[in-house]
């Protein structure tokens, strides 16, 4: 019925679709059950399928073409097994393809089936949804006037594609909120860059990947090349890797990914039932950040790929995992091509860490727990606090004194850079203006309080790599 050609994916999207097959009675009978036959057909039970599909031929209300009928028997039975197990037609497989490449049209979400319900696995960096305010673990329950429940995922996302430039209403259910929230959000081409890169400070360098596609790996190698060449080639001082709401992608990106860090030893491996399903993957040498510190930020919607990258620097001892708990999706999809370029993509194996973890239902937890929080910093009073030097008669330090001679011999001194400084300086939010009217940028921690925390790690555990432990 088609040819068998494997690719391996993680792909979080549980988009339960179908593929038309040709079945007939003869072909049952042709299968009779024999002693040396491993997997005997159930015939008791495809006579039944065979009758339910003549009633349905006969008594439905309405004509039904035999090829929507077999479609949907075959969707309900990949998408009975699992959410991620799911049969593609021509344009949903179009679909797939083009995802993993970084360019496809849309909301801009990572979606899978929870409850009857659709569930935001993650936003994309930079889409509408983002925008929007859509965030990871929101459950979409409406989709403009037309409710998710009962909807097949395949359905779903059909809607949620649509054209671009037109709105979308979702209605949503959030935790800790009592009331459903409405958020409108306009389609958009999404195209997704899956690293980004930037000096947080000297030689503290951040790194994000938003998904794991094919080019990932060589986008990671040509990120770290360049904040290299922005440190005026010299060896980074550390790195944060941030997967925060990365919903997976391909195993070989998460693999190269992981690689790019680690030296040597077991990355990920994979085991099923099927012999070609039970796969290995070791590191090979040389390290992209030559031993440099790396800190690498999770939180509830960094999934599939993601967590095997977070699990492979962990249990090799290569970076501390901060932030919250995983999503805790350990499966492998392997996506089989059939005929008239429709494919089927079912779950083949689980995976498992280097020490053997399987993260299935169960999530990387990170050695760090830090949990999300927007932080305001309340202006300075102005109020300086009595210190040693503020004391009448007290012994004066080193800089005091020479301050004094040079005062002595009529050298004027300049202030310090640290008595220039604004003490408000990148303390207030953005728009805020100061008494002199400049308006001040938010700090770090304002911005992103679990990231200000990474980099205060870094800083850390650089401090420590320098010195000798007894």
């Amino acid at each position: 019925m088609g040819f068998k050609l494997q690719h391996l994916s993680l792909l979080t999207l549980g988009i339960a679709v179908g593929v038309a097959i040709s079945v007939g009675g003869s072909v049952f009978a042709e299968k009779a059950a024999t002693p040396l036959d491993p997997h005997p057909l159930p015939l008791e039970d495809l006579r039944a399928f065979s009758e339910i599909f003549n009633k349905i031929k006969e008594d439905y209300v309405e004509p039904v073409d035999d090829k929507v009928i077999l479609e949907n028997a075959i969707r309900g039975m990949l998408s009975g097994l699992d959410p991620h197990s799911a049969y593609l037609n021509v344009d949903e497989f179009s679909d797939l393809q083009v995802g993993t490449s970084g360019e496809f049209g849309g909301l801009g979400i990572e979606v899978t089936m929870e409850d009857g319900f659709v569930k935001v696995v993650s936003p994309i960096d930079d889409t509408p949804a983002m925008r929007a305010g859509v965030v990871a673990g929101d459950l979409i329950i409406r989709l403009d006037e037309t409710p998710v429940k009962g909807m097949t995922l395949t359905a779903a996302v059909a809607i949620m594609r649509g054209k671009v430039g037109e709105p979308l209403k979702l209605t949503i259910i959030r935790k800790g909120e009592s009331l459903p929230l409405t958020i409108t959000v306009v389609r958009d081409v999404i195209k997704t860059k899956s690293v980004k890169k930037e000096m947080l400070e000297p030689g503290f360098a951040y790194l994000r990947i938003t998904s794991f596609q094919n080019r990932t790996k060589e986008q990671v190698y040509e990120a770290v090349a360049a904040l290299k060449e922005e440190h005026g080639n010299e060896k980074l001082k550390g790195m944060v890797l941030d997967l925060r709401n990365n919903p997976g992608g391909v195993l070989g990106a998460a693999v190269g990914v992981s690689d790019a860090f680690i030296n040597k030893g077991l990355i990920v491996y994979t085991q099923g039932r099927a012999e070609d399903s039970e796969l290995k993957f070791n590191a090979k040498p040389d390290d992209i950040l030559d031993g440099a510190p790396l800190v690498v930020l999770i939180n509830g919607g960094s999934a599939s790929a993601s967590e095997i990258v977070a699990g492979a620097l962990q249990d090799q001892k290569r970076a501390l995992i901060m932030g919250s708990k995983s999503f805790g999706k350990g499966s492998v999809q392997t996506i089989f091509p059939m005929s008239s370029n429709t494919a089927v993509k079912f779950t083949t194996a689980r995976y498992y860490t280097p020490s053997g973890r399987s993260i299935q239902a169960e999530g990387i937890v990170p050695d760090i727990a830090v949990e999300p929080l927007k932080l305001k910093l309340s202006q300075q009073s102005g109020f300086q606090r009595i210190t040693e030097a503020n004391l009448t008669g007290h012994l004066q330090g080193e800089s005091e004194r020479q301050q004094k001679d040079e005062q002595g011999n009529g050298t004027t001194v300049a202030p310090k850079a640290d008595e220039e400084a604004d003490p408000l300086e990148n303390e207030l939010p953005d728009g805020t203006a100061t008494e002199d009217g400049k308006e001040k940028k938010p700090t770090l921690a304002e911005k992103d309080y679990v990231l200000n925390e990474a980099l205060t790690l870094l800083k850390g555990l650089n401090i420590l790599s320098g010195r000798e432990i007894y």
